[in-house]
């Protein structure tokens, strides 16, 4: 009988493997290390101390970007789970019909088109507006992020809910919930991890994203990345370091409490 095909007993896999990771996580490793560097030199050690997070921490301009990142991937990850959980529902609860390729083609296009073409797009719809409205705030940098992280909340929630049976739907509708009553009390809460990792990879997007806000942003509206841009094209300082161990944590801590969220409700 012929063995199945295994890509992990495939000669050098193991070996080509961890070269990928090596490559992926030592710059990280390297830039995490030198955050904690007594010194100003990033390519010599010269002891441990926390005087860059202090400093860092003291620092007007990345506090307020700082706020200012969390804030909009706040609302652009509430917009975009809401916007993915309606658009998954509507392409999934529903027999198939012709066009639905399309619609899923449609959704998911900001993932296969490059960001720059999303950006410059947006910049040419929100320059109009801010002509016509006379409004230059953070609102746009928000629907900016909201439209761009659609799709990427979409992809999760469209798949837990094609792995969800219909049936306690449809004896919901039986037992004559109205549609409403049926996605509150028997949809929602099946699709309730699906709705989480939606909102927490929206809001990871949103977090990070530089192109979209470089383009959309006016004066004085540096979120955390664009202001982390900005000073390392005057000098790079072991203060970016602090800052970028700061994302890594807040990342690494938000996936370690999505897992037991899911673990919790398994």
């Amino acid at each position: 009988m012929a063995k199945s095909f295994d890509v992990r007993r495939q000669t050098g896999f193991t070996t080509m493997a961890m070269i990928t990771f090596f490559a992926l996580y030592l710059p990280i490793a390297v830039l995490v290390v030198f955050a904690f560097n007594a010194g100003e030199n990033l390519s010599h050690w010269e002891g441990v101390s926390f005087r860059w997070f202090v400093k860092a921490a003291g620092n007007a301009q990345v506090i307020d970007a700082s706020l200012r990142s969390l804030q909009i991937a706040v609302v652009a990850a509430i917009v975009a789970t809401a916007c993915a959980t309606l658009a998954a529902i509507a392409t999934t609860r529903t027999a198939p019909y012709r066009g639905q390729t399309a619609k899923y083609a449609f959704l998911n296009m900001p993932l296969m088109v490059p960001e720059i073409v999303t950006a410059v797009a947006l910049l040419i719809f929100f320059s109009r507006v801010k002509i016509w409205t006379g409004y230059s705030g953070i609102g746009y940098l928000m629907l900016a992020h909201s439209a761009f992280c659609i799709p990427f909340a979409y992809l999760p929630i469209r798949a837990r809910l094609e792995s969800m049976d219909l049936t306690l739907e449809r004896a919901a509708a039986d037992l004559y919930a109205t549609p409403v009553k049926a996605f509150r009390y028997i949809t929602l809460p099946l699709l309730w991890p699906g709705v989480l990792a939606g909102f927490m990879l929206a809001f990871v997007i949103s977090l990070d994203d530089v192109v979209i806000t470089e383009f959309v942003k006016s004066g004085g509206q540096d979120t955390l990345p664009t202001y982390m841009l900005g000073q390392i094209r005057r000098s790079i300082s072991p203060e970016v370091n602090a800052i970028s161990t700061a994302f890594l944590v807040l990342s690494i801590a938000a996936v370690t409490a999505f897992f037991f969220i899911n673990k919790k409700r398994a």
